[in-house]
């Protein structure tokens, strides 16, 4: 068993996130329980190397026990082969989510007397295995594998890039739609703009590919990515409204974009519904897998894609500000 503790800014599409990796991992891993932010999960250790792809994530790691009360918490913790599961020294720390139901205060005193019993040393600064105890309608014991820290998201935050431009997905955003296109090997962005996505898929691992009609916005995207430490990349000046002539022959496995919502300038003199309904076609003729997208909610996208010949299979919504709504969508060719 494993969990997950997902980011509360946009906990659906975070849960999604996990999904899609879970399946990437493999079929028989699914998510069995959600607990407020607490994802408790069907799976082994070899789902670490996607769930470390997570970007709507605080941490994820080893499962241990969940219980409805304290008392069978403790009854669990005596039972526990805790040899198997602590290295070194430990700590034992607690998570009070928002709908926490039990008296907690207490919590990692006691647990960790309990556990301290056994024979191992409490080391409360700098721990060797970290057992989290999360408090929400049930109470969670596990073993953190890892932690997400913010800073190197913030490092690569559209202000922190060396080619800036203020209209940009944040980080995290970004990485999770990666994620929840599936891409193993590689992906396709055909509004690339700055190269938000990209940065994270190539920071995967993924050979990556990228399309602007802007000449500026190509040469900022790869003094960008070369910034980042990214070098298997295609990038190309074009119109993503013609990608199988950008292309020719190929066909990509996934593809993630945040298409324009702007003014006709900043959409090639285009209507902005005009352009998403020929971008919408033009990645169904070159993509063989799934498509992670952006629309403002006022754009009937799934209508749009259904009668292309997409299925779509997830949207998540998303109030930016006053003036913009938008879903983030999952299709399948």
């Amino acid at each position: 068993m494993l969990y997950v503790e997902i980011l509360g800014n946009l906990p659906e599409m975070a849960q999604g996130e996990v999904k899609a990796l879970l399946e990437m991992a493999s079929p028989e891993f699914k998510i069995i329980e959600r607990d407020y932010l607490f994802l408790a999960i069907k799976g082994n250790e070899s789902a670490f190397p996607f769930l470390s792809r997570l970007g709507l994530a605080h941490e994820y790691g080893r499962l241990l026990f969940f219980a409805e009360s304290l008392e069978e918490l403790y009854s669990k913790a005596e039972n526990t082969e805790w040899e198997k599961h602590i290295e070194g020294a430990f700590k034992v720390d607690r998570e009070t989510m928002a709908n926490c139901s039990h008296k907690v205060e207490d919590i990692e005193r006691k647990l960790g007397a309990l556990i301290s019993k056994r024979g191992f040393k409490v080391n409360l600064s700098s721990p060797d295995t970290l057992i989290r105890v999360y408090c929400g309608k049930k109470l969670w014991v596990g073993v953190r594998e890892r932690f997400f820290k913010a800073k190197p998201f913030n490092e690569r935050k559209a202000d922190q890039r060396p080619f800036y431009k203020p209209i940009a997905l944040p980080p995290r955003v970004a990485r999770a739609m990666v994620n929840l296109s599936r891409a193993r090997r590689e992906i396709l962005d055909p509004f690339m703009g700055t190269g938000g996505i990209l940065i994270e898929a190539g920071l995967m691992g993924l050979r990556i590919y990228g399309v602007d009609l802007r000449k500026d916005m190509v040469e900022g995207a790869k003094r960008n990515l070369e910034h980042y430490g990214v070098k298997d990349c295609i990038l190309k000046q074009g119109d993503a409204t013609k990608l199988k002539e950008l292309f020719p022959g190929k066909t990509f496995e996934a593809v993630a974009t945040d298409p324009p919502y702007g003014s006709s300038a900043t959409l090639g003199g285009r209507k902005r519904e005009e352009l998403y309904k020929k971008a919408l076609s033009s990645i169904y003729d070159v993509l063989s897998g799934y498509l992670s997208i952006a629309f403002p909610a006022q754009f009937n996208a799934e209508r749009v894609a259904e009668k292309i010949g997409f299925e779509v299979l997830e949207k998540y919504y998303q109030r930016v500000h006053s003036s913009l709504d938008r879903y983030f969508y999952v299709m399948r060719t």
